[in-house]
């Protein structure tokens, strides 16, 4: 039977969190010549996250999490509610190889990970297999049930309000390089099976300078069951004008699981950032939302305190902060793609 058979959906992330996963950053090729500079950065936002949550990190042996260690006692982490796990990956992005859990609160047991297939976003940066097995030994150390649709897929591509509705785009889950066996209707049935959903919404294209073929976390975000924010260009001649548009009208269109409306927030867009020559996908629709905190990239740009403003109306329980992301952008992610939740389930 498949999860979708037996109970078992994917919550949304705004929902109780029993922790967060993360994995280290190590590859130097991600942040060419800049990898040191993230660090402090990302040690505040495991600060925060730990504030209200225990955080799980992926390292490959005790060098590296002495490393951490260093960073986090500097951040003034709640070391008493960080662990480490001896699991070497490839990268970082835990949003995309890390475990989907999902849960069933009326089963016997109330969680188990969906392993999808990880193949770094098309082949593109190899090697990955690493990466590949994080949700297995994840599985293993609670000692839970793992199953394995035997696709790819990444936690980045899709977003979800909880009730039976995902959000996801077509230039990234039908993309010849990730399931090219595959048609949208058969995509559907992977997601209807193994993320327990009713409801499946596709956007188009995702933004520019987005290495993953168009992550929906960069564009568009539930924020409760039945409101997304999604992000929009102001500027008539910026590259990323026309298809965030595109994506506003096809928002208009579609439907919740109820047969209702979203409501929809734009969210603007920060100024263009080019590094050696290379258009970044910053976004401010890449934030993460922790138990305590939702924590926002911020690129030291006008529109900063204006995002940050415009989420703070939709978490009244939580508090809404910007962490300056303009070094961990030139990884080309932020902060919801190094990280994936737990949900707690009772």
């Amino acid at each position: 039977m498949t999860p979708k058979e037996l109970g078992y959906y994917f919550p949304a992330e705004f929902a109780p969190h029993t922790s967060t996963w993360l994995s280290w950053p190590h590859k130097e090729a991600s942040w060419p010549g800049k990898i040191e500079t993230i660090y402090p950065v990302y040690a505040q936002f495991i600060r925060h996250v730990a504030e209200g949550e225990v955080v799980n990190i992926n390292v490959a042996d005790d060098a590296m999490k002495n490393k951490a260690l260093g960073y986090l006692q500097k951040a003034g982490a709640n070391l008493n509610n960080v662990k480490f796990f001896i699991h070497p990956t490839n990268d970082a992005w835990c949003r995309d190889h890390g475990p989907a859990f999902l849960i069933n609160p009326k089963a016997a047991q109330k969680k188990m990970i969906v392993d999808w297939g990880y193949n770094a976003w098309g082949g593109k940066y190899p090697p990955f297999d690493l990466d590949d097995n994080i949700p297995t030994l994840i599985a293993q150390h609670y000692n839970i049930p793992v199953v394995y649709p035997g696709i790819v897929m990444e936690g980045g591509s899709v977003e979800f309000n909880g009730k039976g509705t995902v959000l996801t785009t077509t230039s990234c889950l039908l993309n010849e390089n990730r399931n090219p066996h595959l048609n949208q209707q058969q995509v559907e049935q992977f997601l209807h099976d193994y993320y327990g959903v009713e409801n499946i919404l596709w956007l188009g294209d995702g933004i520019v300078g987005d290495d993953t073929d168009g992550h929906i976390d960069d564009l568009t975000r539930f924020v409760n069951e039945n409101t997304v924010v999604t992000v929009v260009e102001e500027n008539k001649s910026d590259e990323n004008y026309e298809p965030l548009q595109e994506n506003l009208k096809l928002l208009k269109k579609l439907r919740l699981e109820d047969g209702k409306q979203m409501n929809i927030v734009e969210l603007p867009m920060p100024r263009s950032i080019i590094y050696d020559d290379m258009r970044l996908p910053a976004s401010y629709a890449n934030f993460y939302i922790s138990n305590k905190y939702v924590i926002v990239p911020t690129f030291r740009d006008k529109n900063d305190d204006k995002a940050l403003t415009l989420l703070t109306g939709f978490f009244p329980d939580r508090k809404v902060i910007g962490l300056d992301s303009l070094d961990i952008i030139w990884g080309l992610g932020s902060f919801h793609c190094l990280s994936q939740q737990e949900p707690e389930v009772k």
